[in-house]
């Protein structure tokens, strides 16, 4: 049809080059008009698409707004017989997908960050807020159908399809995308559905939430049931992201993708009304304008990585959670040669020495001591005392009784007699007291104390420093790997040079993109969900673990994937990727050096400040704690005071999670970590005692022999005791 002439508002104008290709027809530029284009309909859709075409430029609602390509004039052949019509040119746009799916963001958006992906969901929020204004519904709302420009501006094409009224007749959209059609209209017929607002609220959740989340699909999770297609599982309302209704979608999200709690409350809750059961609760256009400028304005930026930008809701940064997940760096810096960060001054070894030199303070060292004193026992020893001489007291009775009755009632002898043997026995004797109340009295205290002394300890601190100084030796020991580990990387890529050219070279064929028998909208976007976007991604294993993806369609998946695979040609010559591969390579390690440092040396003030602060709060005792030590004195001495023995105070413990040992470099001379600080679970201090005199026991670092420079307990009396534990 190119150079065809056509005729526009009886004027005859010449086709230009062909600007795209679809299922209803083809795009045109118009010679002279560069502002121009022109959809020319297949031959068999003209006459079902010419009254709704003719209403739409009635309407005139292409002068309504610049966000949507409108049809705005007829274009006819020589005869009069409608062949299309024109609409505004959207030139230099790419479509929406092509910026949410890390890999294309790559191509086509290199300078995009997450703050631009943002400002793009606003944009389109706002593109579909005009078309409701205009007095139309989308309904097939789509991202073929969203184009995105460099400067995150936003239009809508595919105008034609929307449902649309003008004087009384009504002019339906008759076609749909799987992937962004809303539950309640799956399974029917949507040539025959009026659509509402509603419909197109969902779309642009779905369009929103793949912007926010990476391509990720809001539907695509992996269902604890049978596999579910992704048309399915939007039926079947089962939004896989979901916190609320996560016991009914039984749905978890794919691996590697952010999550609703990495989002501002408002944001997660607008993701759960859009996906939930009742679709008049969609957020609509302007509260998702709304929601969107306010989670741009909380934005933060990562220290590490100066292009992430995250919600400042989250605890850290997701995409640096992403890539140490996937692999994959979401928002890649851009490499300039000569550009790797630099550290300033940093002496490891003399910040090495200053961490061994720190002693942290034991609990036994930090604890306050209740140093009261006990003026008599309680009421309670009192009475047990009381109630232990009372048969004493009975038998005297007894034997008094005994005596009165042989002087007036000699005859009744024998039983006097009886009497007062009785009584003479239980004057001698008494009855032991129940010491079951005062062990449990004792017991509980004790308890108390210990519940009340780990509390205290807690809010010192005293738990964190020990971790903290456990995390600055294994940092040390990653510092000093560092340049052995450069080493390695840059040797490993000589050896994967081939591979990561043929990974280059298969990331150019992009699914979406593709033509794979049984692979439509739907799937397309579940593979995305899952990572798979490009033949590079395409793996066996890869594709089995997606949900729905059988042998037949993984085997359909590998044979496009060889077909590409097979114009591969290895280049030997280094060219430009190989410098970039170095340059990436050495920026990370260097940048992970730098925060290696910020941590050694921030840590390291941290446990000074800490330190004394910890000691200096036992001048200010915690009440909660001081009374709990009182009640167990108490205790202990009315025990003591009825002749009951008690055990020894309860161990207070702090626990040191269990963490996993660094293997250090055997280039490098690497410090020694106490296994007690790194490889057990729970480090109880009380029982850190001399094996020779039970003394405590302090840290102290070997001076000579084998060991020297190596930490290990020694007793707190040397020289007088040289009692050792490792």
């Amino acid at each position: 049809m190119t150079s065809a002439q056509v005729k526009i508002g009886g004027k005859t104008e010449r086709l230009d080059k062909q600007l795209g290709k679809g299922g209803e027809g083809d795009v045109y530029a118009l010679v002279g008009r560069g502002d121009c284009a022109v959809k020319i309909y297949k031959s068999e859709l003209r006459g079902s698409r010419e009254n709704k075409v003719r209403a739409m430029i009635d309407g005139r609602l292409a002068g309504e707004t610049t966000l949507v390509a409108f049809p705005s004039e007829v274009v006819t052949d020589a005869s009069g017989n409608f062949l299309g019509f024109t609409m505004r040119l959207v030139a230099g746009y790419r479509a929406l997908h092509e910026l949410y799916s890390p890999k294309s963001r790559k191509m086509h958006f290199p300078k995009a960050d997450y703050r631009f992906l943002v400002r793009v969901a606003q944009n389109v929020a706002r593109a579909v807020a005009t078309v409701h204004q205009a007095g139309c519904i989308i309904g097939d709302l789509n991202h073929s159908g969203v184009l995105v420009g460099q400067d995150a501006t936003v239009a809508l094409i595919d105008a034609d399809s929307f449902q649309f009224s003008l004087k009384g007749c009504s002019y339906p959209c008759v076609v749909g995308t799987e992937d962004f059609t809303p539950p309640e209209l799956h399974g029917g017929s949507l040539a025959k559905v009026t659509r509402t607002q509603a419909h197109d609220n969902f779309g642009l959740a779905v369009a929103i939430f793949q912007l926010l989340a990476m391509g990720k699909h809001p539907y695509a999770g992996r269902y604890n049931g049978p596999d579910l297609s992704l048309g399915q599982s939007i039926a079947q309302n089962r939004f896989a992201f979901s916190v609320v209704r996560r016991s009914e979608t039984r749905t978890t999200p794919p691996p590697g993708s952010v999550l609703l709690a990495d989002y501002p409350g408002s944001i997660a809750a607008a993701l759960e009304a859009a996906f939930g059961l009742t679709p008049s609760s969609r957020p609509d256009p302007a509260t998702w304008v709304s929601l969107l400028q306010g989670l741009e304005t909380g934005l933060r930026r990562c220290a590490d990585v100066p292009t992430h930008y995250f919600p400042g809701s989250a605890t850290s940064c997701l995409w640096c959670r992403l890539a140490s997940q996937s692999g994959v760096e979401m928002f890649p810096q851009g490499l300039v040669v000569g550009t790797v960060p630099l550290a300033g001054p940093f002496d490891l070894e003399r910040v090495w020495a200053a961490i061994r030199a720190l002693r942290l303070p034991m609990p036994d060292e930090v604890l306050p001591v209740w140093s009261g004193t006990i003026a008599a026992p309680s009421v309670a020893v009192t009475q047990a005392k009381g109630r232990r001489h009372d048969p004493a007291i009975l038998g005297g009775v007894a034997f008094l009784i005994a005596i009165i009755g042989c002087v007036f009632a000699p005859k009744a002898a024998l039983l006097w007699g009886g009497l007062g043997l009785f009584g003479l026995v239980r004057v001698f004797s008494t009855d032991k007291v129940d010491s079951t109340p005062f062990r449990k009295a004792y017991q509980d205290s004790d308890s108390k104390v210990r519940l009340a002394s780990q509390a205290y300890l807690q809010r010192i601190g005293l738990r964190e420093m020990h971790i903290l100084r456990a995390d600055l030796e294994d940092a040390v020991i990653r510092y000093r790997q560092g340049e052995e580990g450069l080493a390695r990387a840059l040797n490993q890529l000589k050896l994967t040079r081939e591979q990561r050219q043929r990974a280059v070279f298969l990331d150019r064929f992009l699914i979406r993109r593709a033509s794979i028998p049984g692979i439509g909208a739907g799937r397309t976007a579940t593979l995305a969900s899952f990572g798979i976007e490009t033949a590079a991604d395409i793996t066996a294993s890869a594709v089995r673990a997606v949900p729905g993806f059988g042998e037949e369609l993984t085997a359909k998946m590998l044979a496009w994937r060889q077909g590409h695979e097979g114009k591969f040609r290895y280049n030997v010559t280094s060219d430009p990727s190989d410098l970039q591969a170095e340059q990436s390579t050495r920026v990370a390690f260097a940048t992970k050096q730098i925060e290696l440092q910020r941590k050694i040396q921030s840590g390291l003030a941290a446990l000074h400040a800490a330190i004394p602060r910890s000691v200096s709060a036992k001048n200010a005792p915690d009440q909660a704690l001081m009374q709990a030590l009182q009640e167990r004195a108490i205790a202990e001495y009315d025990c003591a005071a009825l002749g009951i023995s008690v055990p020894a105070p309860a161990a207070v413990s702090i626990d040191i999670p269990k963490r996993t040992q660094i293997q250090p470099s055997r280039a490098q001379p690497t410090p020694v970590i106490p296994r007690s600080l790194v490889s057990t679970t729970t480090r109880s201090f009380a029982t850190n005692s001399c094996p020779s005199c039970g003394a405590s026991m302090v840290r102290r670092t070997a001076r000579k022999g084998k060991h020297s420079g190596s930490q290990f307990w020694g007793c707190s009396k040397f020289p007088a005791c040289k009692g050792t534990r490792s």
